[in-house]
């Protein structure tokens, strides 16, 4: 089996901020990374502390996300670098992967 490495990502966002679909756009329409999965979460907290939750009362358009996406790692540093003004420091976390081709 053949394979090559990457990098892995997990960007961590909140619903209600609207960066999500901008964030979207960028990542498949300029930088054309391999794919991109994006989490809903049910509950989550930050650094702030302020919890993000929904319950089966209500709808909340304000729960965690987590976009996540791999390439090359020489890719994933310049896409992190072209999205350095848009995402919050500490909302990012990278880790080497293997893919299998």
């Amino acid at each position: 089996m053949n394979t090559i490495d990457v990098t892995f990502v997990h960007i961590y966002l909140t619903e209600g901020k609207g960066q999500l679909e901008s964030l979207l756009e960028h990542l498949h329409d300029r930088e054309k990374v391999r794919g991109v999965t994006v989490f809903r979460g049910i509950s989550g907290f930050g650094r702030s502390g302020r919890m993000h939750s929904s319950s089966l009362l209500d709808i909340s358009l304000d729960l965690p996300l987590v976009i996540e996406f791999f390439d090359e790692p020489e890719r994933v540093d310049q896409i992190l670098d072209h999205l350095s003004n848009e995402l919050e420091p500490g909302h990012t976390v990278c880790w080497p992967a293997r893919v299998s081709v």
